[in-house]
């Protein structure tokens, strides 16, 4: 795992932690992972956090031996914007890259692996923030923008943060089979797979970053009246703006469509209602703009991969009692 100043803690150690994690379950006991921190200089390296991460090799360390890489992952984290200028990180990447078996990228470490060439002609994901930088600054990639994870060939890449554990436990396995996979994943207390992509995470995050005032205030207005009829037509006529000026500029600002965004709120309205109230589903599609259960559960389908009642199932938060703690491993 390669870290630099800045990354972040759970870039680096949440996927750490799940190889190791393999150790307990595999059939033959045996820890089928050699985990190393690697960077510039072998020592201290400080997080986003200012915690201290340890790295216990460095790179040349690992060039001297050309047989001990097997996996190259790269964390993620705030110092990337500075990673991506750094001439000695590159050129690690670039020497190490061709000896790996694979190679993964956490959160915005896909920018850097982009950066160093590594991306090129190849699908990729990154943090939802980051993907209209990846986009525009790296064409030769094809960025998935919902995805929590990609594998394309030998390359791996994943979202934000803790969906590098889900790439991990995907690495896992792909190494290791479904059954030892599975039991990390309930030992994680984690899905195996989990429901929808990146997207269902982004309304209020979309609407914290634009700059434009009128669509700033666009956003708010969805984000607060999702029932209400919220058309481009009746959304450009608030701003003051031509139906055509409205939507250019509402792409421009937050990379997607109204329609769509409209959607992803709706969804995210929705959601909240599912795991706080008991309201029907009916009442909640309504109540949320969707009008009907049908089109909700279409909604959902393509925005978290489950129905609207299966969310409900999965994520309601308990109400008659506090769930029981039960004594287990660790």
């Amino acid at each position: 795992m390669v870290a630099y100043p800045g990354a972040h803690n759970l870039d680096v150690v949440g996927p750490l932690e799940i190889l190791a994690t393999t150790a307990y379950f595999a059939s033959d006991g045996e820890a089928h992972y050699d985990i190393a921190i690697v960077a510039a200089e072998a020592g201290p390296v400080a997080a986003s956090s200012g915690l201290m991460i340890t790295a216990s090799l460095s790179f040349e360390d690992v060039l001297s031996d050309p047989d001990n890489i097997d996996t190259l992952m790269i964390a993620g984290g705030h110092g990337s914007s500075n990673a991506l200028k750094d001439p000695a990180l590159l050129s690690f990447l670039r020497a190490a890259a061709p000896r790996a078996r694979r190679i993964a990228s956490i959160c915005t470490g896909a920018l850097v692996l982009a950066e160093a060439g590594l991306l090129n002609g190849k699908r990729a994901s990154t943090h939802w923030f980051w993907c209209p930088k990846m986009e525009s600054d790296y064409p030769e990639v094809q960025v998935d923008r919902d995805a929590i994870y990609v594998r394309d060939g030998d390359i791996w890449t994943s979202a934000g943060v803790t969906s590098g554990m889900d790439l991990a436990l995907a690495l896992v396995e792909d190494d290791l089979g479904h059954d030892v996979a599975l039991q990390v994943a309930r030992f994680s207390v984690m899905y195996m797979m989990r429901p929808g992509g990146q997207s269902q995470f982004s309304a209020h995050l979309v609407a914290q970053r634009a700059e434009d005032p009128a669509i700033n205030a666009s956003l708010a207005f969805i984000l607060a009246n999702p029932a209400d009829p919220l058309t481009v037509t009746a959304l450009a006529a608030r701003s003051g703006l031509s139906e055509r000026t409205f939507a250019r500029r509402f792409k421009d600002e937050t990379g997607v469509t109204p329609a769509a965004y409209v959607e992803t709120a709706r969804v995210q309205a929705a959601r909240v209602a599912l795991e706080t109230t008991s309201r029907g589903i009916e009442q909640i599609a309504i109540g949320t703009g969707f009008q009907t259960a049908e089109r909700m559960r279409r909604a959902f389908q393509r925005q978290l991969g489950v129905s609207a009642s299966e969310y409900r199932d999965r994520f309601r938060k308990p109400s008659d009692a506090q769930a029981p703690i039960r004594d287990g491993p660790g």
